[in-house]
């Protein structure tokens, strides 16, 4: 089978390392940049997207580039603690968390492909503007604003907002908490999200709050913020544990964009045509899953194309999976704690049990890794996708 990959990001790089591994090996990316940079910021990589990637034979490398969790907190905007948890191996997972540079993971993949697939598997400056092809299978998998996925939905038009704007960046500065924790802290409508990337000595955050004005053009993951106007929007939000001011002042890069999503598809497979990741189901930032949703499409493509020789069971599987996902992260997620304690006590509280008592807390934090495929137990006892 010949197989042609649009798009040249995680998920056209997770595919072809997949595929190869399943026992295809006429595969070919075609990535519309001239060159693939190491672009963007920091990311999360959770424990089922660590499962797959290790399975593919990339564990040593991954934990060469990546700071594996150990905590993921949530905090009011006061920086009171709401909820925190284990993760990673110390959630009792069998493959760590990793939060990783983006841009050093799609290089990591990058190199991976080439030295399995060859050189000429990945053909750069190279743009697939719709349904033509001359492979067997063309692979959607050219992000939000893919146009694999316009020609088969046509009309769809520009992602959809909701009304919130984002500002990602990465800044060196000194190691909060664990030196191995992600934080959230936030009301539900504004946000602040860290953790440490790199050397650990790196700190990758986000911050969110509601559009002033028009927003600009969607979907655009590298226009370059305005520090200062992020700065005023959190002046006060100085904890004893972390500046969040100081943090996004010293950022040695930021970028911003609206936060968007795609609408779930009634399909994903059309003929000789399929779409992957974003193109198939671009989501809201919520929960650290978008990436890990790509690499799993991938390894359940591979899985359905040797095993059955159609991706019939690849979207019988992962699409309703991931509609179910985007529904939740449209809801805010696990996130969604934020909001519960921001309304029941917006000027802070002394005790959180009074204000989210810790069995709501709990289910929110297992729901959404139910939702999101990755309860610690389901996972690990979880058969392999691996082909052979």
């Amino acid at each position: 089978m010949r197989i042609t990959i649009a798009g040249g990001g995680i998920g056209g790089l997770a595919t072809a390392l997949s595929l190869h591994a399943a026992g295809f090996d006429d595969v070919v990316i075609h990535e519309a940049a001239q060159v693939i940079r190491p672009l963007g910021v920091g990311i999360n990589l959770l424990p089922h997207a660590v499962r797959e990637l290790t399975e593919l034979g990339l564990a040593d490398r991954l934990a060469a580039i990546g700071v594996p969790t150990a905590e993921l907190a949530y905090f009011n905007r006061y920086g009171q603690a709401i909820w925190s948890e284990p993760r990673g191996l110390d959630a009792g997972y069998r493959w760590p968390q990793y939060s990783v540079h983006r841009g050093r993971l799609q290089l990591l993949l990058l190199d991976a492909v080439r030295e399995r697939l060859g050189a000429h598997s990945v053909r750069t400056g190279s743009r697939i503007t719709g349904l033509r092809h001359d492979s067997d299978l063309l692979v959607g998998a050219d992000g939000i604003h893919s146009a694999v996925r316009a020609a088969l939905f046509p009309g769809e038009g520009a992602p959809p907002g909701n009304g919130l704007m984002l500002w990602r960046g990465t800044t060196y500065g000194k190691p909060f908490l664990t030196g191995r924790t992600m934080i959230m802290a936030g009301d539900g409508t504004q946000k602040f999200v860290a953790y440490p990337i790199g050397d650990g000595r790196q700190i990758n955050w986000i911050a969110e709050r509601p559009l002033d004005g028009e927003p600009p053009e969607r979907g655009q993951w590298n226009r370059p913020a305005d520090l200062a106007t992020v700065v005023e929007h959190f002046s006060d939000w100085r904890f004893d544990w972390l500046d969040v001011p100081g943090i996004i002042a010293k950022a040695e890069a930021a970028f911003e964009d609206p936060m968007v999503d795609r609408e779930p598809l009634p399909y994903w497979t059309r003929d000789d045509v399929v779409l992957l990741g974003d193109a198939a189901h671009a989501m809201y930032p919520i929960g650290s899953n978008g990436a890990s949703q790509a690499i799993i499409d991938a390894r359940v493509l591979a899985h359905s194309l040797a095993t059955t020789g159609t991706a019939t069971a690849y979207e019988d599987i992962r699409r309703p999976a991931t509609t179910a996902l985007q529904l939740a992260h449209r809801r805010q997620g696990p996130e969604v704690v934020l909001r519960l304690a921001h309304e029941r006590a917006p000027g802070g509280f002394k005790d959180i049990e009074q204000v989210v008592p810790l069995a709501e807390r709990a289910e929110i934090a297992a729901s959404y890794k139910r939702t999101a495929g990755f309860d610690p137990t389901l996972l690990n006892e979880r058969a392999s996708w691996s082909v052979r």
